[in-house]
């Protein structure tokens, strides 16, 4: 049957996924590659372009949802980024939104509620009750993105200067960024600058030392437990800000690899004060999810449990 396949696009800073799936629901085909936020990846075109080319010959294809960062919040790359999808699909119905828009829709299938995403970057999206969505924080590194893995990594490479200086307490961190990197802790000072002067992607790559601050506070530094800690205070600031937006009782979930962290979503519940309720979808599942309702395709619990099932095993294939 012509027309019968929808495709996803969940792009980040660090990561971009690409689905392909069936009216069923069904999950076919889902691949991987290098961040796509215009907001500091120069390269970030070339690699949406290298993530969508492998399905741009697809026939029955009949809508793309794309969800990107920065998506409409800046004017000329919102053009450039409807622009870059209108060229590799130029026969399928297209929908361009936020990528946290995105995860919202995966998260809650539509209903109310409050998402916090901490990735690369962080940022809080609502919709209440009346279908009306506001967002706070997603303001760039520069400016913001407090709790995220970008702002974790950044204030882990701070804290374990100032150790090595002696301004702070010595911290596990500083052993632990030597190994990890593979840099001579003899001289830190040109190791440590030299490693940062090559980076290609410099926020991708410092994000991914969250993972490291993570598990050197599991093992008890006290340095890398304050930083979650105060990276969870951050986080809990988003969902208490945009709060009003919703009902009082309004379920709260999350999304974003930073989330990974046990320690991280547990400080963060603690600071809300209730528990979060389980994402229906993942953010790739809630681009599915808009290109079907492009189509009106009809969307029931079935086909929300076989995205989810056919999207988690898709995702182990592509290596997320």
């Amino acid at each position: 049957m012509n027309g019968d396949l929808i495709l996803g696009v969940d792009g980040g800073g660090s990561k971009v996924l690409v689905a392909l799936a069936d009216r069923t629901g069904t999950v076919l085909r889902m691949s991987r590659s290098g961040g796509v936020n215009p907001m500091d990846n120069p390269n970030w075109r070339r690699e949406l372009d290298f993530s969508l080319h492998p399905f741009e010959g697809e026939q029955r294809l009949a809508a793309v949802a794309a969800a990107l960062p920065a998506y409409g919040e800046v004017a000329n790359l919102s053009e450039q980024q409807a622009e870059a999808i209108g060229t590799s699909f130029p026969k399928a119905r297209q929908h361009l939104l936020n990528d946290v828009e995105a995860a919202h829709l995966g998260a809650f299938v539509g209903q109310p509620g409050i998402l916090i995403l901490s990735g690369t970057g962080s940022m809080a999206w609502a919709r209440n009750a009346a279908g009306v969505s506001a967002r706070v924080g997603g303001w760039g590194d520069v400016i913001g993105d407090e709790g995220s893995s970008y702002w974790i990594g950044r204030a882990a490479l701070s804290l374990v200067s100032q150790s090595l200086d002696r301004r702070a307490s010595q911290t596990a961190l500083a052993k632990a960024v030597f190994e990890f990197l593979d840099l001579d802790s003899s001289d830190p000072v040109n190791a440590l600058g030299g490693w940062v002067s090559k980076l290609a992607n410099p926020r991708a790559d410092i994000a991914a030392l969250s993972v490291l601050v993570d598990r050197v506070a599991g093992a008890g530094d006290p340095g890398a437990k304050q930083l979650i800690d105060r990276a969870a205070v951050e986080l809990a600031k988003h969902v208490q800000a945009i709060a009003p937006h919703c009902d009082r009782m309004a379920d709260w979930t999350y999304a974003g690899g930073t989330f990974a962290s046990r320690s991280l979503l547990a400080a963060v519940e603690r600071r809300i004060g209730s528990p979060p309720v389980r994402p229906k979808l993942p953010p790739i599942g809630g681009a599915l999810l808009a290109a079907a309702q492009l189509l009106d395709w009809p969307v029931d619990d079935g086909w929300i449990a076989q995205i989810a099932a056919t999207a988690k095993t898709a995702a182990m294939h592509s290596g997320e």
